[in-house]
C-alpha cells in the first residue's frame, strides 16, 4: 500500500512538473513572441514615415530634383498595404492590397479600404510646399500592418493551441497507459486469487462429505456448506474480472434482499439492517455474481463506517431518473456512519483509496468498474455528511420489456 501511494504521489508530481514545464516554455514562447512582432512593428512604422517622406518629395518635385533614389524608396515597398489620398479623399495611389479591389466599383473599394485605415489611426498627414498662389495642400498615407505582421501576431496563439493539443493527447496516453496498467494488475490479481482459492475449496469440498459420512446429523454440517458455497461464489466472482460477464434480465429485488440478508446474520447485533423494496418487479440486464458483489462491497464499507453500531439501510426506487430517454432503476445503500467529506466523493473510488488500517482500496474502484464498465450504469456517492453517516447510489438502466 506504502509503494502504491509513493508510486501515485511521483506519477502526480510528474504530471504537475509537466504542466508547469508547458505553462513556462509557452509563457516565454508568448513574450518571446511579442517582443518580435512590437520589434518588427516599430521597423514597419519607420518604414512608412520614410516612405511618406518619399511621396512628398515625389509630390513636390521640380526639374531640378534628382527621382533615383525617390523612386527606389516607393518601389521598395513589397509588404506594406498603403493607400494615398489627397485632401478630399481622392484616391492617388495605392500599393500591396490583399486582395487588390477590381471592377467597376473599384475606386469605391479602395475609399472604403482608406476610409479603415484611418480610423485605426495608422494614416500619416504630408504637408505639401506651399506656394505664393496656393495655399497649403495635403496629402494622406493610410496603410496598414503587413500580412508578414499579422501571422507574426496569430502565430502565438496558434501555437499555444498546438501545444495545448499535443500536452492533451500526452496526458490523455499516459492516463490510459496508467489505466491499462491498473487494469492488467487488477485482472491478473483476480485471476491468481481465483486460481488460488480453488484448491482449498476443493479439498474443503471433500472434508466435507467426509464429514457428512461419519456425522450425517450434526448441525454444524449445512452453516460449512453454506460458508464453502460463499467461497465457491466468491471464486467465481475474482474469476469473472477482465473477462466481459454475461448480462441476464432478472428481478433486482432478490439480489438485494439477499445481501441485506447476508450482512443481517453476520454483521453485529448493533446494526440494524432495513430493506425498502418495491412491490413490483424491478427488472434490468445484470450478471447476478458481480452484481451482487457491488452492493455487498457498498454493505461492508456501511458497516465498517458504524463501529459504534448504527442502522444500514437498501431501498430500490423505480423509473428514478432518465438517461437518454431510457429510465434508470436506484439502489441506495445508506449508513449513520461517521461520513464523507464532500471534497472526497470522488476520490473514495481511486485505486488504492482507503481510510482503513488495513485494506488494499480496491474495493470501491472495483465496484466502480463492475457497474460502469460491464453494467454500462453509475455508482457515486449520492450525499453524505461528517459524523452523521453516507448514502451511495447505483443506477442501472430498467428494463421494461
Amino acid at each position: 500500500m506504502k509503494l502504491h501511494l509513493f508510486s501515485s504521489i511521483k506519477a502526480q508530481k510528474f504530471r504537475v512538473a509537466l504542466i508547469v514545464s508547458a505553462l513556462f516554455i509557452s509563457a516565454a514562447s508568448l513574450i518571446y513572441s511579442h517582443y518580435l512582432t512590437r520589434a518588427l512593428y516599430v521597423e514597419e512604422v519607420g518604414k512608412m514615415d520614410v516612405w511618406a517622406q518619399a511621396m512628398r518629395s515625389l509630390a513636390t518635385a521640380d526639374e531640378h530634383t534628382d527621382l533615383n533614389l525617390v523612386l527606389k524608396v516607393i518601389n521598395s515597398n513589397h509588404t506594406i498595404p498603403v493607400v494615398v489620398t489627397d485632401a478630399h479623399g481622392t484616391i492617388l495611389t495605392q500599393r500591396n492590397l490583399h486582395p487588390e479591389p477590381s471592377g467597376p466599383d473599384s475606386l469605391q473599394q479602395l475609399q472604403q479600404v482608406a476610409a479603415r485605415m484611418r480610423q485605426q489611426g495608422e494614416v500619416l498627414r504630408m504637408d505639401l510646399a506651399a506656394t505664393d498662389n496656393a495655399p497649403h495642400e495635403y496629402i494622406y498615407i493610410a496603410y496598414q500592418e503587413s500580412v508578414l505582421l499579422r501571422q507574426l501576431t496569430i502565430y502565438p496563439y496558434v501555437q499555444l493551441v498546438v501545444v495545448a493539443i499535443f500536452f492533451g493527447v500526452a496526458v490523455a496516453a499516459l492516463l490510459a497507459a496508467k489505466r491499462a496498467e491498473q487494469n492488467r494488475v487488477w485482472v491478473g490479481l483476480s485471476r491468481e486469487t481465483a486460481h488460488q482459492l480453488g484448491t482449498p475449496i476443493s479439498s474443503l469440498m471433500a472434508w466435507s462429505e467426509v464429514l457428512r459420512e461419519s456425522y450425517p446429523d450434526d448441525e454444524l454440517l449445512p452453516e460449512m456448506d453454506k460458508d464453502i458455497r460463499r467461497l465457491q461464489l466468491i471464486a467465481e466472482r475474482f474469476s469473472k474480472i477482465g473477462s466481459a460477464p454475461e448480462l441476464q434480465r432478472q428481478d433486482v429485488r432478490p439480489i438485494v434482499q439477499q445481501v441485506a440478508a447476508y450482512y443481517d446474520r453476520r454483521s453485529s447485533a448493533r446494526v440494524h439492517v432495513h430493506v425498502d423494496l418495491p412491490a413490483v418487479k424491478v427488472e434490468a440486464a445484470v450478471n447476478a455474481p458481480l452484481f451482487e458483489w457491488v452492493i455487498e462491497n457498498l454493505c461492508k464499507n456501511a458497516i465498517d463506517a458504524m463501529q459504534s453500531g448504527g442502522e444500514l439501510t437498501l431501498a430500490l426506487r423505480r423509473n428514478v431518473v432518465m438517461h437518454h430517454g431510457h429510465p434508470y432503476m436506484q439502489i441506495l445503500v445508506s449508513d449513520t456512519g461517521k461520513g464523507i467529506p464532500h471534497k472526497r466523493f470522488k476520490t473514495v473510488f481511486t485505486p488504492g483509496f482507503t481510510t482503513k488500517r488495513r485494506g488494499w482500496g480496491l474495493g470501491l474502484s472495483l465496484a466502480k468498474r463492475i457497474v460502469e464498465v460491464y453494467h454500462h450504469g453509475r455508482i457515486y456517492v449520492y450525499d453524505s455528511q461528517v459524523g452523521k453517516g453516507t448514502t451511495f447510489a447505483i443506477e442501472l438502466r430498467e428494463d421494461v420489456g
